[in-house]
């Protein structure tokens, strides 16, 4: 199982505490969705934008973590904002 499905459905997934409420930047909706790893929170988000009709969505996880939710919460829409103004909507894009 992918790292990617174990954290966001697979069995066996990390569960975010709970998904912040969407914040709106540049047209993107971000969430953060940290959640508990080793006794802290994990910086984990959500980036979604409507193109041409159809919901896009680009979930990314990065190796910082913080011990309060908040900091996790306040860490992850920086780190969204920063991909959005440096990659904008190549972010959706097949790999």
């Amino acid at each position: 199982m992918s790292f990617w499905s174990a954290l966001f459905g697979g069995r066996g997934a990390a569960k975010a505490e709970k998904v912040s409420d969407p914040v709106e930047y540049k047209g993107y909706l971000i969430r953060a969705a940290p959640y508990k790893n080793n006794g802290h929170y994990q910086t984990a988000g959500i980036i979604a934008r409507e193109i041409a009709g159809v919901r896009k969505e680009h979930r990314f996880i990065r190796a910082d973590a913080y011990a309060s939710y908040d900091d996790a919460v306040n860490f992850t829409l920086n780190k969204a904002r920063q991909i959005v103004d440096l990659q904008g909507d190549r972010i959706f894009e097949e790999r």
